[in-house]
């Protein structure tokens, strides 16, 4: 199988777009296209409906991603082992466009010299296990485990506790409010089909419900983030959580509303995952680039992420 296909293919995946994909591997719109078409061709299968807003993945394509990623994890294993400490630091992110990339994104502006491997894992029960068979350095996840339940050697770190925010569209009742208690949303309707069960997420998530009497609904099919933005800008009964450091573009039309939560905060706990002997000299570089979580008092996070 041509993995150079299959890297284009993951790169798709993960921007939604074939322009992006392009930018992030270094060419042309049309080569990437080419590459795809070509990977199609050999497994019988389309992998993407292309359509003027940007990629999506075909049934086919959700069920080739895991495999492409190992795929890929394997030739980078295999290059790794003919070449000791000259690989780059491999971090996996919950998703791209979420705070931890960013937070990657602020590291490598500041250590332009470090060479980074971006990955996104299914859940934090893919990444321990990845993180502890020595596939990715680290990996920042919410841990809803006591650190001394974590399987052989792997470590965790809170690093990052970003708050939550509500977006709604201009015609719902609480568009107009600067701030809320999350108290305040109970007997709103909160769509949030990214929900996965089973996932970190889905456990902070309910928690958070539990805890203020919300309605978060993760129902319906999750066709990523520009159609729920569509979905909420155009409802005066639905709302989402985002996260203050995700950032988000819509049309100016949809005159969305990034609405903070207070008395107290939810916040959502970022850990650095990693093994407290992987010798890779950028880990520990990356580590005291992150500090302290930076919050505490009037904010909410599960019991668990005590």
């Amino acid at each position: 199988m041509d993995l150079v296909a299959v890297r284009t293919f993951v790169a798709v995946a993960d921007t939604g777009r074939f322009h992006e994909a392009a930018a992030l591997l270094s060419i042309t719109q049309q080569a990437v296209s080419k590459r795809v078409a070509a990977l199609e061709r050999d497994l019988g299968v389309r992998l993407f409906h292309r359509a003027a807003r940007g990629a999506r993945l075909t049934a086919d394509g959700q069920a080739f991603l895991p495999h492409a990623r190992d795929l890929l994890a394997a030739e980078e294993r295999a290059a790794a082992a003919v070449r000791p400490g000259h690989r780059p630091l491999r971090v996996d992110v919950i998703g791209r466009q979420l705070a931890p990339a960013g937070l990657l994104r602020d590291f490598h502006r500041a250590h332009p010299g470090v060479a980074l491997d971006v990955v996104t894992l299914p859940d934090a029960g893919a990444a321990v296990a990845a993180v502890r068979a020595g596939a990715i350095d680290a990996s920042f996840r919410a841990v809803t485990v006591p650190a001394r339940q974590l399987p052989g050697g792997v470590e965790a770190t809170r690093v990052f506790d970003e708050p939550l925010q509500l977006l709604t569209g201009p015609a719902h009742p609480l568009a107009g409010a600067r701030a809320l208690r999350p108290a305040e949303l109970a007997g709103h309707r909160i769509w949030m089909p990214g929900i996965v069960p089973g996932t970190e997420w889905a456990a902070y998530y309910a928690e958070l419900a539990a805890a203020f009497g919300l309605t978060i609904d993760a129902g319906g099919p999750d066709f990523g983030i520009e159609p729920l933005l569509d979905a909420v800008a155009d409802s005066p009964a639905t709302a989402t959580f985002v996260g203050a450091r995700t950032h988000l573009r819509w049309p100016a039309d949809h005159d969305l509303r990034r609405i903070a939560l207070r008395d107290p905060t939810p916040v959502y706990p970022h850990s650095l995952l990693r093994r407290g002997d992987n010798p890779h000299p950028a880990l520990a570089t990356l580590r005291a680039h992150l500090g302290p979580p930076g919050f505490g008092a009037g904010t909410w996070t599960p019991a668990w992420a005590a």
